[in-house]
């Protein structure tokens, strides 16, 4: 009788198992599928709006490398040398010191979990938007970031960054940096100035509640900081996410954004021909 409940308790174990990594690692279509494939539809975009959006695509060396520069520099300051995960942010997040390891800084993420904001990588990101929901629960970020990882193995960096800038939600009913560079500046991915790639760039923290057209404000004053980072200032860039509200759809529109007015701040760090090159990530 022992033997026999042991061996059923042994089979519950590993049944239990099974179903957690499946349920952990099971996402469809897998990651590598997006190598040379581009999403029709998101979880996202399911989530967002009754129909999914025509996208119009945008590949990687058709948008002004300024882009996707402002990006890295507003949303993953390290996303070049990070495997999906940065755990230094997360870290930082924390409070945990530098050199405890991955593992400690695991255990106080979870410990401490209500305390992450904003640290999500852009690989994270995407995972979220292509698989799963903005849900904090614990168990989802988790699977969040094994999909993150599992997209790191199975795509290069350009092609995250591809996918990422195709996808994501630039405002209301906004999807996909063609339909922001149209509705914002009237123009293709490819004409986009530093100054309206910073706008973009600082738009995707909170899309929902500011961007370009819509109280222009909060993103106007994250612009002015990725754009001093991007010029080689040490400046802090809040990690601030999206407010989840509800909001009536912003059509298309060919006005250009509000001429921007860069500070003194801008003007004290802009790098003069004789002194170097500019800072780029």
């Amino acid at each position: 009788m022992a033997v026999a409940k042991a061996r059923i308790a042994r089979r519950v174990v590993l049944g239990t198992a099974a179903l957690a990594a499946v349920w952990l690692f099971g996402v469809w279509p897998p990651p590598v599928w997006w190598r040379d494939h581009a999403p029709r539809c998101t979880a996202m975009m399911r989530r967002r709006a009754t129909a999914c959006p025509r996208l119009t695509w945008s590949s990687f060396g058709t948008i002004a490398p300024v882009l996707p520069r402002m990006v890295i520099v507003g949303e993953d300051w390290r996303f070049r040398t990070h495997h999906g995960i940065d755990f230094t942010e997360i870290g930082d997040a924390l409070g945990v010191r530098d050199g405890r390891g991955a593992w400690a800084t695991l255990r106080a993420a979870w410990q401490h979990r209500d305390r992450l904001r904003g640290a999500s990588t852009i690989t994270q990101q995407l995972a979220k938007n292509l698989y799963l929901s903005p849900s904090r629960n614990p168990l989802r970020k988790v699977k969040e970031a094994v999909t993150a990882w599992r997209l790191e193995l199975a795509l290069s960096k350009d092609r995250i960054l591809e996918l990422y800038l195709n996808v994501a939600e630039w405002g209301p009913g906004v999807w996909g940096v063609t339909a922001a560079s149209q509705a914002y500046f009237g123009g293709l991915p490819s004409q986009l100035t530093e100054q309206q790639a910073a706008a973009l760039a600082a738009s995707l923290p909170f899309p929902l509640s500011s961007n370009p057209v819509l109280r222009p404000a909060r993103m106007l004053a994250r612009r002015d900081l990725i754009l001093a980072r991007y010029h080689g200032a040490d400046v802090y860039i809040p990690p601030d996410e999206e407010v989840e509200i509800s909001l009536p759809v912003i059509p298309p529109i060919d006005v250009p954004l509000i001429p921007p007015v860069i500070d003194t701040l801008m003007d004290s760090i802009r790098v003069k021909p004789e002194s170097g090159s500019v800072h780029q990530p």
